[in-house]
């Protein structure tokens, strides 16, 4: 994945996600007990999982299950333990702790893989998941069970939280330039829902070898430039054409991780493990409290946190509200 071949630096919001997860550890409010499934060793997801375990309450179980290649479905609640490289369960040792409704949650496409076709009725908490993972899921006979309540949560924020930062960077441009592809029609959609006063200008590339031709034939029609969270994203190749094509041009480029930020794009929104994780316990709580047969609850990463390439800014002779300030007027639109 071409975010994550680009070590994502958490410095200033591991403090910030410090202090959240210290404000609802006070709370006194009991969270579900969670079993987490892990089935690879990214990054973002290892980051998720430490802090979705530093936010659980103290009187509620624990329990993370990494899952190895091929590994069948295994139900946790059972001899999981036993089939696990490495599970580890931590119990409250507060006497009379009040009694959780247990939560599974899967971290990554995977992962959820293999959570969605197990046995058991537990709630079900699929996360980590790009839009495209989800519609992957989506076709599964499983996942569209009856007998237990399932919620999605995506990594990436909406994509009207996206144009709300290109409103609030270019408040006079309105011409935005999309390159996709076939798979992308489920964000292609989002996006044009959310673009009410827009010109939104969509290409599709249908493969690599037509990306250059159809970015000269869209560069002259845009103001700025969008990758998605596609193939496109997906491929540092493909989006370093893009950020080449709009290098030449001078257009800024946004986009959705702090990848494409770091290498060139103008401003993203993105959302960090920590929010992630917050919010993927969140939406346990809701899930554990949905009677089952509600349908597939699906999120968007929420808040958004805007990272801006303050190099690239300069080059394009444009002054940029700091990060901050910018990160307000996108959840403000909420």
């Amino acid at each position: 994945m071409f975010a994550n071949r680009f070590p994502v630096l958490f410095l200033g919001l591991r403090a910030l996600a410090g202090v959240a997860f210290a404000a609802l550890l006070c709370s006194g409010a009991n969270a579900a007990g969670l079993t987490v499934l892990v089935a690879d060793e990214l990054a973002a997801h290892a980051e998720f999982v430490r802090l979705l375990r530093e936010s659980q309450d103290s009187g509620s179980r624990f329990e993370l299950i990494r899952l190895s290649a091929g590994s069948p479905p295994a139900d946790p609640a059972g001899a999981g333990e036993d089939r696990v490289t490495a599970g580890v369960r931590t119990r409250s040792l507060r006497p009379n702790a009040p009694v959780d409704v247990p939560v599974t949650m899967a971290v990554g496409l995977a992962a959820s893989r293999t959570a969605i076709e197990r046995p058991g009725q537990d709630p079900l908490v699929l996360a980590m998941l790009s839009r495209l993972d989800y519609e992957s899921l989506k076709t599964s006979p499983a996942l569209k069970r009856t007998d237990r309540q399932v919620g999605v949560l995506l990594r990436e924020p909406s994509m009207a939280d996206q144009l709300a930062l290109i409103d609030a960077v270019l408040p006079q441009k309105r011409r935005l330039g999309v390159v996709a592809t076939t798979e992308s029609g489920p964000i292609v959609r989002e996006l044009q829902r959310a673009a009410q006063g827009w010109e939104l200008q969509v290409e599709y590339a249908p493969d690599a070898k037509s990306l250059a031709a159809v970015l000269r034939a869209l560069v002259p029609r845009s103001d700025a430039l969008m990758v998605l969270p596609d193939l496109i994203g997906d491929s540092q190749a493909a989006t370093l054409a893009v950020l080449h094509a709009g290098a030449g041009a001078g257009l800024p480029v946004f986009g959705t991780s702090d990848g494409l930020v770091r290498s060139g794009g103008l401003a993203a929104a993105v959302s960090t493990p920590g929010q992630l994780a917050l919010q993927a316990r969140a939406l346990g709580q809701k899930v554990a409290a949905t009677p089952a047969g509600g349908g597939v609850l699906v999120e968007a990463a929420m808040p958004a946190t805007v990272r801006v390439n303050t190099t690239v800014a300069r080059g394009l002779g444009l002054r940029l509200p700091e990060e901050r300030e910018l990160t307000e007027r996108v959840t403000a639109t909420r």
